[in-house]
This record gives structure tokens, sequence and C-alpha cells, in this order.
């Protein structure tokens, strides 16, 4: 696209965003678009930023309180998040932090952090006011069980048998937390170029054994079976078994919601590579699907999938997987991509709906880069490990933009996070 091409974008891009001011108010018109469906995807470009999360929560309340909605189904394992919805029920003693306390692997800050504290405060303040247990509003768990606890388990033996298939292992791993088609394609180089050292039946016979020790629904425990013995395969095999798992998850959970004449109501937490459709992207091209993919094919327009987005500031990210948190200076957002072309728009946070006119539509059909950070943040290798290329209005229906964030504040903010960004060592 030429320069002129693009100015005229970005005005037309400018004429259609809706400021997001401060208050209440702030989402009412997602909240018209939302209208009566009856899921509701929030994904976000980073796990470590606290105006996502802190966006998150505040349309969920509203979601709650004026759409009736039932609960909140979160990326995470079904234990940790069990913890969290018997405390909003009153059903356990302590307070927010010791309901969030599951949450204690890597990367604990995703949901060990202050704005997720605040939410599943207010979510027990909520619930106490409701009468009937059947009515209160749930926090629930779609991802495979025990899967990080599992994947520690399986690196930690290895450190101390061959720690090359360790740092393998964490390499591919890594690779499935920065998302994307390059991310992937770069860390299943970097494991299948080196060959594997041990065979995949002694890695799922120590993922048995850790989940012998775990209590939870059969089900669960063979798709964590499946997905690391699929972590030796195809790269497109282990995701799509993950997000089909977690799409499983959600209409399990909606049936069990739901009542005679009163669908339930859910809205998902995870990040934008989950909820975004990747039909519009090249994971999809990759032969990779999502779980907003699969929910916006069993539910139509009952699901509304909303990207939220940021061009620069800092976040909370480990520079390895199984790191310390930090934060980290978050570059500028790379030319060529949908943040770029956001972070020139008179608004410093907007709404904008891909759909909102053909000629909206059109502007944004066309291929470009997109961010997208997991727990890991690599600066040194940013258009690789963090950048993937999509079509914004068949991946979104309404993308919410931040055009300068900061990281999401841990509960425990050690000395580590507190010093910053460490020194770079690599430049791109």
């Amino acid at each position: 696209m030429s320069i002129p091409e693009v100015a005229e974008v970005r005005s037309l891009l400018a004429s259609v965003a809706l400021p997001l001011p401060a208050g209440p108010a702030a989402y009412d018109p997602l909240l018209d678009a939302v209208g009566n469906a009856r899921f509701v995807l929030l994904g976000t470009a980073s796990n470590g930023t606290h105006e996502f999360h802190r966006a998150r929560a505040e349309i969920t309340k509203r979601l709650v309180l004026e759409k009736g909605f039932r609960g909140v189904a979160v990326e995470a394992d079904a234990p940790d998040a069990r913890r969290v919805d018997r405390w909003v029920r009153a059903a356990s003693d302590g307070d927010a932090a010791d309901a969030l306390a599951g949450f204690r692997r890597f990367p604990s800050w995703v949901f060990r952090n202050a704005d997720v504290l605040d939410f599943v405060d207010w979510l027990r303040d909520h619930n106490d006011a409701i009468a009937s247990d059947a009515d209160k509003v749930g926090f629930y768990g779609l991802d495979l069980y025990a899967l990080h606890a599992s994947m520690e388990t399986v690196i930690g033996i290895l450190r101390g048998s061959d720690p090359d298939a360790a740092h393998r292992v964490e390499v591919r791993h890594a690779c499935f937390d920065r998302f994307g088609g390059d991310a992937q394609g770069y860390g299943a180089s970097a494991l299948f170029g080196t060959g594997i050292s041990c065979e995949d039946e002694v890695i799922v016979a120590l993922v048995e054994r850790h989940l012998a020790t775990e209590d939870g629904p059969g089900r669960s425990r063979d798709a964590a079976e499946k997905y690391y013995r699929a972590m030796f395969g195809s790269p497109a095999v282990s995701w799509n078994l993950r997000d089909r798992h977690m799409a499983e998850s959600l209409d399990a959970l909606a049936d069990r919601l739901s009542r005679a004449g009163e669908p339930a109501r859910l809205v998902v937490w995870a990040h934008a590579a989950h909820l975004g459709d990747a039909r519009a992207t090249d994971m999809g091209e990759h032969g990779e699907l999502s779980l907003g993919q699969l929910v916006r094919l069993r539910r139509g327009a009952d699901a509304v999938l909303v990207g939220l987005t940021t061009d620069s500031g800092t976040v909370t990210a480990a520079s390895a997987w199984g790191g310390p948190a930090r934060r980290r200076r978050l570059r500028p957002a790379l030319a060529g991509s949908f943040e770029a072309l956001f972070r020139d728009l008179p608004h410093p946070r907007f709404l904008l709906r891909p759909h909102e006119s053909r000629e909206v539509e059109a502007a944004l059909s066309e291929r470009r880069l997109e961010r997208a950070v997991g727990a890991v943040y690599r600066p040194e290798t940013e258009r690789t490990s963090h950048y993937f290329a999509a079509r914004l209005p068949g991946q979104f229906d309404a993308v919410l933009h931040f055009d300068h964030t900061r990281a999401v504040e841990p509960i425990e903010r050690t000395s580590l996070w507190m010093a910053g960004e460490p020194p770079e060592t690599l430049s791109v």
C-alpha cells in the first residue's frame, strides 16, 4: 500500500473510531454491539498488560449486571479456576489473594495480579447478594487439566537427565505461548532441527505420573496426555488439540449452566491468538484453528469476538520460559502492522468496528502484521517471535486499542519486577 493510500485509510478510520472516555460509559458502544449474543470472547494481545486486564474486568462486570451473563470462562487450568469459583461463591475462607493462590505456576502473573484481584473481590461481593448458589456467577477454567504443572514436571526431570532435551522442550512450549505462525515455525524448527533425544512415550509417562496424583475429570487428563504426545508431531496438531479441548469445555459449561428457556451467557478471557478467528490469519493457513473460530462456527451471531491491542509502553513478561516476571519495555509496533496504523489516529484509546461499513471493512481487509506477546517477551527477535499476519475484519467483530499501556502489577511485586527492564544483549 502506497503512502497516499495509507493516509486515506487512516483518515477513514479516524472518522469511525469511537474514543473510549474515562468512566462507566466507555464501553456503551461495545455493549450495544453485543446485543443479545450469548458468548463474548475478549482476546488480549498480551498476557501482561494492565489496560487489557482492567478493560476485560470492566466489560465483564457490565455483561453480568446488564445482560445477565452467568460465568467467566478463562484460559486456565480447571483446578486453579475452581479455587476461585469456590471463593466467589463464599464456599471457602480467606481473601481474594488466597482464592488466586492456585495460580502459582509459571506464568503466575496472568491471574495473580492486581486487576484480577480487584475483579474477583467484586465478583464475591456481587454473589453475596444472591441467595441461590445456582444463580451466582461462576469462574471456570477451560484449559487442559494441570497443563503448566505437567509441563514443569517434564522439564524439571529432563533438566536432571538430559539438559539439551529440556531446553528443546522449553523452546517448543514457549513457542505455543508466544503464539502466531512465524513464532511457531521458529520454535518447531529449533526443536526438530536438532532432533529429539528422548522418546515421546517417556514424556507421556512423566505427564501421566504427575496427573495420577491430581483430582479431576478423566476427559481432561486424557486431553493433557494427547497434547504432550502431539507436541512431538505437527505444531498444528498440538495447537488444535488444545483449542478444540477449550471449545468442548465451553460447550459443556454452557450446557450445564443453561436452564429451560434460559440459555447460559458466558464471557471468555484468553489470549487474542486463541479468541480471534484463525481463518483470517496465517495461523489458519498453516492448518491451525482457534477457540474463537470454533465458537463462531458453532454459535454464529450468538458469538462476539473482541480483540485488544496496543502500540507501546511496558509489559509484564519473562525473558525465557519459566523465568521470573519482569517489567519490560514494549517496543513500538513494527511498520506495516495494525498497531502502527492505529497509533497515528487522533484518539489514544478507541473502539473500532471492522464491519462498520463496506469501506471500513475493505480498508482493514488488507493483510497486515499483528503483534502477540504471551508469557515470554523477546524484543531481540521481535518480528519472528511476536508477529503474525492477519485480516482484521475476519478475525474480530470489534477491536479496543490502547495506544500506550503499562505492565500489569503482579500481586507479589518482587525487586526484580520493580527494577524493570533487564539490559539487552542482542540486537534486532
